[in-house]
């Protein structure tokens, strides 16, 4: 670094401020290191050049085919590159093993014969046991080993007495070397990192042992043999467990996805059972609360039809309770839902109509001014609104109840208040729809709350009655003090 600043300095000498602008190019560097550990280096680009320069365009892809499917492990006792995409490359395995096995046969017999000295029947024996393995190699290449190891030690013992073994290569000849690296290829792809260390130590003392045995014979061939077995091993192994590892890297990822898309459907499954709670409650017990009230509302009603709104009544209990049990199963696995376009304030004198219908006067107090409410918030009041007219159905059938959505002076909160009295029919042979509940309405009034960042406060009153007042915001600007929950906030 101070070598290069020389050169700049005499021609930013006479423009002072440049010697500033080198610092901040330092600085990127160190930033840009963290990208570049993922990104191939200069040199490796280079390669990379290269290699696409000198191999054809039609030949990249099969190239490419090949290398991953060398990287993708298969289970044991399965071909090598048994998971390859295409026909030809999982076949290739046998083709090469075929072509090795026919080469190397008829070479090892002959050359032991000729060159070596060896007896025809035992030169015959032994290239087959050193050469014929390589086709179990596709499948078992650890099994192929075993035979193949033995086989050329006792080679390697059998041509100690030949007569043509002096000044030639021992104790391994070029046949074996050949077909033994064929062999660790195959290993080094099937086989964990602890067994190629023993295979490798184990090629080694093979030859060790031969050179104590004979040591006027002996060539450095055994040398040779062990570190180019140790290197492609070492290659091969490497390819292998980098396969692997990007095998359970993408089965991680697809389990996590998995429980990703298991999480997202249960909450869809309980946003459902909240919106089910919220409509299909609220509608049941307007049902419930007209043909209940039916012969108290209409003179003069006939035996039959009294008997028809009870048996009405009593079936519109039965399916709440029965939607309570499903509600229970949802909302026993997880949270959120609704594909529909979302009701709003706008149907809240549609929401009140309907309450007055079932039997419970209601007043309505809704400002007219109300524009650009946030979606959220639009929907959140409406279903307090319901559930709290839903809930004075329930618990307090023919209650007056005062309904009030108003925003604040400020005009940053909007309040939405549900007050009820007593009921209206406590003396009469009615009682309240449900003497009990799971909650589940308040608990979503609170949610819808907490989701908008409001508040929500509520409580009997001391006449009897009940109250829900809620705070929604119209503003979300996170820089206004009154944009954090107040106490009581949920």
């Amino acid at each position: 670094m101070s070598n290069a600043s020389p050169s700049p300095e005499p021609e930013s000498a006479p423009a002072p401020p440049e010697p500033a602008p080198p610092p901040p190019e330092h600085p990127p560097t160190p930033a840009s290191e963290p990208t570049s550990a993922s990104e191939p280096t200069p040199a490796t680009a280079r390669l990379r050049a290269l290699l696409h320069r000198a191999v054809p365009a039609t030949a990249r892809e099969p190239l490419h085919a090949l290398g991953v499917a060398l990287a993708t492990p298969t289970r044991p006792g399965a071909p090598l590159l048994a998971k390859a995409s295409s026909r030809w490359l999982r076949r290739l395995p046998y083709a090469v093993a075929f072509a090795f096995v026919a080469t190397l046969l008829p070479v090892t017999i002959t050359v032991l014969m000729n060159e070596y000295r060896l007896n025809g029947a035992l030169a015959g024996a032994l290239g087959t046991a050193q050469t014929a393995p390589l086709l179990l190699a596709v499948t078992r290449p650890l099994q192929a080993w075993w035979i193949i190891l033995p086989a050329d030690f006792l080679g390697a013992l059998a041509l100690i007495a030949a007569d043509g073994t002096a000044g030639r290569p021992w104790p391994w000849t070029p046949m074996v070397v050949v077909g033994y690296l064929a062999l660790m290829l195959a290993v080094g792809l099937r086989e964990p990192r602890r067994t190629l260390l023993g295979v490798w130590l184990l090629t080694g003392l093979a030859g060790w042992v031969c050179e104590l045995l004979a040591p006027e014979l002996s060539e450095p061939v055994h040398v040779l043999l062990f570190v180019l077995s140790g290197v492609l091993l070492l290659i091969t192994g490497t390819l292998r467990e980098r396969g692997d590892a990007q095998r359970r890297l993408v089965e991680q990822e697809t389990i996590s996805e998995a429980e990703r898309a298991r999480r997202t459907l249960l909450e869809e499954r309980a946003r459902i059972a909240r919106e089910l709670h919220d409509v299909v409650a609220h509608h049941m017990s307007v049902i419930t609360v007209q043909a209940d009230s039916a012969p108290y509302r209409i003179p003069d009603l006939p035996e039959a039809a009294r008997e028809e709104f009870g048996s009405i009544a009593v079936a519109a209990r039965e399916s709440l309770a029965e939607m309570r049990r499903l509600l229970v199963v949802l909302r026993s696995e997880g949270t959120e839902g609704e594909r529909a376009p979302q009701p709003g304030l706008d149907r809240v004198q549609q929401l009140i109509e309907a309450t007055v219908r079932a039997g419970v006067p209601t007043e309505l107090s809704l400002a007219a001014e109300l524009e650009d409410v946030p979606q959220a918030v639009d929907l959140s009041a409406y279903r307090i609104v319901q559930e709290a007219l839903a809930n004075v159905m329930r618990h307090a059938p023919g209650a007056r109840t005062r309904v009030s959505v108003q925003p604040e002076e400020s005009g940053d909160w909007l309040t939405v208040l549900v007050v009820n009295g007593p009921s209206e029919e406590r003396g009469s042979r009615r009682g309240p729809l449900e003497s009990g509940g799971t909650g589940h309405g308040l608990i979503g009034m609170r949610e819808r709350v907490r989701l908008t960042g409001g508040t929500l406060d509520t409580g009997p009153l001391p006449d009897g009655g009940f109250r829900v007042a809620a705070r929604l915001p119209l503003r979300t600007d996170p820089l206004s003090p009154t944009a954090s929950p107040t106490k009581g906030s949920l």
